[in-house]
């Protein structure tokens, strides 16, 4: 018999709005996380602490976490707190890096986990990926998606500008993503889940020419909305595929090589913008994003860069030309197993190089 339907896992609920985190006391009885309110919260450094009093009197039973940045020690001291209690649900609250770590500590706990996000500045915020400092620098540990997903506007207008533009490059660059998972299936046969590849599509799509920026809170909607759609995708997907292609490898090697040059969603944008340089320079054969296509989808993403004032060149992130194609020659290692278009053309030293001067020259860096 065919299989005529399919289960997706999502959040049972998705809130984006101002005031959001004073109903979240009733989101989680409603949705029955926590009916009896021994709920556990983890906040980092900045508004999380006040977030965490704001809510205190909807949780009759609270109990309030520290999380020491994002790392996977922070991570797995925190679930060793969760471990010894009694607690329904932990929810995380601030940016990426605290979410990510409650995320991981919320998987090694084995308790349901609600996201309150304070800013936009990657897709982290609703996925089922955690990216966490250790030892040897960064990386990517699959988690539990979260149950629920809080954004309250009035505290995303209070963050940095720079973290929640951040998030736009992230969900820019799922048309690197996709068109790279479409190149694999072409040439190394690899299954495309097209539901996966359409939401993450879609999502890129909603944000690339929304009229407006990062002050009005309709603009804040769509690209909370596009963030969150990326997470699922990567969920339905059962990997990172969807969200995570050259871009990704490219923006990685740069934290190894490079740490602290920039931030997730910064980095993803240029990321994103050189590979289709790539594309449009450098792929024969009309395949997905070849030729002019690429072109076109180049020039638009600069533009959707350039008009929300994120960097598109490497000297906009303080590397030089070389440090740049020192990390794009690195970045297939950080993917191992993952095909691009990097993979696809595997240039050389020489010749990445060459690509990248071309990139800058090309687009006026």
């Amino acid at each position: 018999m065919p299989l005529l339907t399919r289960m997706l896992n999502a959040p049972l609920s998705i809130d984006v709005r101002r005031g959001a985190v004073a109903a979240l006391g009733e989101l989680l009885a409603d949705k029955r996380i926590a009916t009896e309110g021994r709920v556990a919260i983890a906040v980092g450094q900045g508004q999380g602490d006040h977030i965490a009093e704001h809510v205190r009197p909807s949780l009759s039973a609270c109990e309030v976490f520290q999380v020491e940045g994002g790392t996977v020690d922070a991570a797995v001291g925190l679930a060793g707190r969760l471990r010894g209690g009694t607690f329904e649900a932990v929810v995380g609250i601030g940016g990426g890096r605290t979410i990510d770590a409650t995320k991981y500590a919320a998987t090694l706990s084995g308790i349901p986990m609600v996201s309150v996000a304070t800013n936009l500045s990657h897709d982290g915020i609703c996925s089922p990926v955690a990216s966490l400092e250790h030892d040897k620098g960064k990386g990517s540990f699959g988690v539990v998606m979260p149950l629920a997903m809080v954004v309250d506007l009035d505290y995303v207008h209070t963050a940095p500008d720079r973290l929640v533009r951040a998030g736009i490059g992230d969900v820019v660059s799922n048309f690197s993503a996709v068109d790279d998972w479409l190149l694999a299936a072409d040439e190394c046969g690899e299954r495309v889940d097209r539901m996966a590849l359409t939401v993450a599509r879609t999502a890129a799509e909603a944000l690339l020419h929304q009229p407006g920026s990062i002050e009005s809170d309709r603009f804040l909607t769509v690209l909370a909305e596009g963030l969150v759609l990326s997470g699922m995708a990567m969920s339905f997907a059962g990997d990172s595929r969807p969200a995570s292609g050259g871009d990704h490898e490219i923006l990685h090697a740069i934290d190894q090589l490079y740490p602290g040059t920039a931030n997730h969603g910064e980095l993803a944008g240029i990321g994103a913008a050189f590979c289709y340089h790539l594309r449009a320079t450098r792929l024969d054969g009309g395949g997905a994003g070849a030729g002019d296509t690429a072109g076109e989808r180049l020039a638009e993403i600069l533009a959707c860069l350039g008009r929300h004032g994120l960097p598109r060149f490497p000297a906009d992130v303080g590397l030089t030309e070389e440090q740049f194609a020192e990390a794009v020659l690195y970045a297939p290692r950080t993917r191992p197993g993952r095909y691009t278009i990097l993979e696809h053309l595997g240039l050389d030293k020489g010749e990445t190089l060459k690509a990248v001067e071309e990139y800058v020259q090309a687009h006026g860096g």
